[in-house]
């Protein structure tokens, strides 16, 4: 058994190629041949959230998503967003040179700040782009407190 002296950086180094690999697999468009993009790739829709006084607004890009394949539900300050782009075999798989859209099943979760109205919750999906109005209750909303004078 040798003796090995104890470097704390070496511990840091690890840590920080473990985490680099972690985040490199993970937000990496494809899997395996990385210089033609020939293979699946997994995918997450872009979504932007927004608050006003009455309401959270939620707008996520769906292209290519059928409106069937969006399930949507709000639980205790939650809302899940999932669905599904299918791939469509109009080409054989040997006759693509590259395949850069992704495919397959999506979920996002995302918490939101305050008490919704769940039965006004209302959806829109047009032109690729879902758009959800989280209504606030009524003790969510910001209240204006005077101050009375002495």
């Amino acid at each position: 058994m040798a003796i090995v002296r104890w470097d704390p950086f070496r511990d840091l180094m690890n840590l920080q190629d473990r985490m680099n690999r972690l985040f490199d697999q993970t937000l990496s468009r494809t899997r395996g041949d990385e210089d033609e993009g020939l293979t699946a790739s997994t995918w997450a829709p872009a979504v932007d959230i927004y608050e006003t006084a009455d309401s959270v607004v939620l707008k996520a890009e769906l292209p290519g998503v059928n409106r069937e394949n969006i399930d949507i539900q709000v639980r205790n300050n939650t809302l899940t967003l999932k669905g599904e782009r299918k791939f469509e075999r109009e080409v054989k798989d040997e006759h693509y040179l590259r395949i850069e859209r992704s495919y397959g099943a999506f979920q996002r979760v995302f918490s939101l700040p305050g008490v919704v109205q769940r039965d006004k919750i209302k959806a829109v999906f047009k032109d690729g782009v879902l758009e959800v109005t989280l209504p606030k209750a009524e003790e969510a909303k910001p209240k204006q407190v005077k101050i009375d004078p002495k």
